[in-house]
């Protein structure tokens, strides 16, 4: 018998390494070429990556030096959850929890069997639709729900597809990179932080290199729609009109992706956007707030309406979120938090007249144009975002103040779907704004005398757009006041809430928009929003499932419900 030790066996594996360093030269090996080839997982997944690779793409406008992540040690922030776990069984909540997540299986069975791969599920006549550059956003953006409500066998399904998205092509010529941020990049990194599949992330670093390109412009802030075309030729320009939404919400989004991978670049592309939000924020026509419309080709703000609404939500939502997944280590994102959320209290926010006088509050909007607060006030249903914004801040900048606008900001909205008979609130309504946001408010009848319909319920001088497009952010707010408050008063309101939805949206397939909340048994249109099964559903689902799951102590939410892990005090 040859001995293993002897010399034939070093001959042998010497002609061994030889040949593989012949096929590794050959094949024009790197190390992170053969992490990117690397084979199928164990759940047979196969990675195909796509056709440009924006990692080695010219960059005409080169920052003088990269921003790198705040170094130290991440802080330990004052606790956001009332309690880190339930206390004892529930019972009524697990049964309201699987009634969830079973709207989830039938929404999602409708997609695989009618839309698979498309964007959108088309509800009533079973197809599929492209709404976001046509690389499968539903089937992206339902990922971390399939992981978080145990669907794992769909969760790696989905998987298997994503591992062969192609970001180099594109279904309309142009990326609306405020959307594919939050539903693409931000579902794959949640997925990846939930799962830990490897392919999550290459596809992740994909999608943020060729993103990455809308910051190459001659002051480095960003374009809302992004060229290929004109990004190759180093034509991309900050757009002369572009929102603090669309802008202002990447910063989550990139933060993580280089936390994750340690390649500070994509961190510095939305740090600069924070800086000139940091550096004009009270120098706009409201100190405090950001305008709707800004000009980033020139770096000026002239504009002078400001709302939480379109638009400007997100802008504003992800100042706290930022502190958090930062680990406290950037002190401007709590001044700019408080500044921003101090003037929102002054500027925005207004109590509505309601024929109870109830508690409440609604976040409106502001016209410096006009010089003057109109009496009545318009209330969208985006902005039900904002109760859970100010608790939240308010937990981690220690400010019980704002877990108190928190909580009225949220019961506003709860108040909103309770007053119509479907139990729902509508996309847009207009209310009386009471003079002062903590005195009584006596309800005068007299006020809503010119209403545009009897059947109007009191408190509502009109309704300016009665469709329900299954929205979250009503449900998100009560998911966060039941967090962070531990009072059960929240998961009652999420029960009527849900009951109504399910009610008067669901279809023989799936669930669908409405085009009137107002009314019992409304028409539907041929639209589920990929925000059903990625926000909706999920913030209804985690309401009633254990505090445990996807705690705020150790999660941050990007605008599309998308949980990232918050780094380790």
């Amino acid at each position: 018998m040859l001995s293993l030790q002897g010399p034939p066996a070093r001959r042998y594996i010497a002609l061994a390494v030889f040949f593989l360093l012949a096929i590794i030269l050959w094949q024009g090996f790197t190390p992170s070429r053969l992490a990117l080839k690397s084979p199928a997982s164990s759940h047979g997944i196969h990675y195909v990556p796509s056709t440009t690779d924006w990692s080695k793409a010219k960059i005409f406008f080169p920052p003088n030096n990269t921003v790198p992540l705040p170094s130290g040690k991440p802080k330990t922030l004052p606790r956001v959850q009332a309690r880190a776990t339930a206390q004892g069984k529930d019972g009524v909540s697990k049964t309201r929890k699987e009634a969830v997540k079973k709207a989830v299986v039938k929404s999602w069975n409708a997609y695989k069997q009618y839309a698979w791969g498309q964007d959108e599920l088309m509800p009533l006549s079973g197809k599929g639709k492209t709404t976001f550059s046509g690389w499968s956003a539903q089937l992206v953006d339902a990922l971390d729900t399939l992981w978080i409500m145990g669907l794992k066998d769909d969760f790696y399904q989905a998987v298997k597809e994503v591992a062969k998205i192609n970001w180099s092509k594109i279904d309309g010529g142009t990326i609306n990179v405020f959307e594919v941020t939050i539903r693409y990049l931000g579902g794959l990194l949640s997925a990846y932080d939930l799962s830990g599949e490897k392919v999550l992330l290459k596809k992740a670093i994909e999608l943020g290199d060729a993103l990455y390109m809308a910051f190459d412009t001659p002051n480095r802030l960003p374009t809302h729609w992004l060229s290929y075309s004109k990004a190759e030729r180093g034509e991309t320009t900050g757009d002369v009109s572009i929102s603090g939404a669309a802008s202002g919400s990447l910063c989550v989004e990139f933060t993580r992706l280089s936390q994750i991978t340690g390649d500070n670049k994509y961190y510095d592309a939305t740090e600069r956007v924070k800086q000139f939000f940091y550096e004009t924020q009270n120098h706009t026509k409201a100190p405090g707030l950001w305008p709707w419309d800004m000009n980033f080709r020139t770096g000026k703000i002239e504009d002078g309406f400001f709302t939480f609404g379109a638009g400007a939500d997100s802008q504003y939502e992800y100042l706290p979120k930022m502190h958090a997944l930062l680990g406290g280590l950037d002190p401007e994102y709590v001044e700019m938090t408080i500044t921003s959320l101090d003037a929102g209290r002054d500027k925005l926010l207004f109590k509505p007249m309601t024929p109870k006088d109830e508690d409440i509050l609604m976040a409106g909007n502001l016209d410096t144009f006009t010089g003057n607060r109109e009496k009545t006030a318009q209330m969208q249903h985006l902005t039900c975002f904002a109760g859970g914004m100010y608790a939240l801040a308010g937990k981690l900048v220690e400010r019980k103040d704002y877990v108190d606008l928190g909580a009225r900001l949220t019961a506003g909205c709860v108040w909103g779907y309770d007053s119509f008979p479907t139990n729902i609130m509508p996309e847009s309504t207009e209310l009386i704004r009471c003079e002062k946001i903590d005195k009584p408010c006596p309800y005068q009848a007299d006020l809503f005398s010119g209403r545009t319909s009897d059947t109007i319920p009191g408190g509502f001088v009109r309704v300016e757009d009665p469709k329900y497009m299954g929205r979250p952010e009503a449900i998100e707010s009560v998911f966060y006041m039941w967090r962070v408050t531990g009072d059960s008063v929240w998961r009652d309101a999420a029960w009527r809430m849900w009951e109504g939805i399910v009610k008067e949206t669901e279809t023989e397939l799936a669930f669908a928009s409405i085009t009137d909340a107002t009314t019992h048994g409304s028409s539907k249109t041929d639209s589920m929003e990929t925000f059903w099964i990625a926000e909706t559903t999920k913030y209804f689902y985690l309401t009633f499932a254990d505090e445990s799951v996807i705690n705020l102590d150790e999660w941050v939410f990007n605008t599309e419900a998308h949980p990232v892990k918050r780094p380790v005090a």
